[in-house]
């Protein structure tokens, strides 16, 4: 699957798509922030390795390797790397907008 710059330090990769469901690799350099968002996607995030601290609405969580956290859909969300990180996102419906790229 082509790797897609998502902005500096951050890039995404296309692993899966069904009907409903979407699963991308994130990969994340350290200190590299994606800033807050929303979207209608229901989200899920598994560290692959690293460490993510994750905003949503206002909760933060710093999730480490092996650990998972749920975006509801419409929350208002920012990621930050704390480390080289590898976050699994599965997101449901599928992404649009993501899939310029497979």
């Amino acid at each position: 699957m082509k790797k897609v710059l998502v902005m500096e330090g951050v890039e995404r990769e296309t692993l899966s798509v069904g009907k409903n469901l979407m699963v991308v690799r994130i990969t994340f350099k350290k200190g590299a922030e994606v800033p807050f968002h929303t979207h209608e996607h229901e989200q899920s995030s598994y560290i692959q390795s690293g460490c993510l601290k994750l905003l949503i609405d206002e909760e933060e969580i710093v999730l480490t390797e092996g650990m998972s956290a749920i975006v509801p859909p419409n929350a208002k969300h920012k990621a930050i790397a704390l480390k080289d990180t590898v976050d699994i996102n599965s997101f449901t419906p599928v992404r649009e907008d993501y899939l310029g790229v497979v």
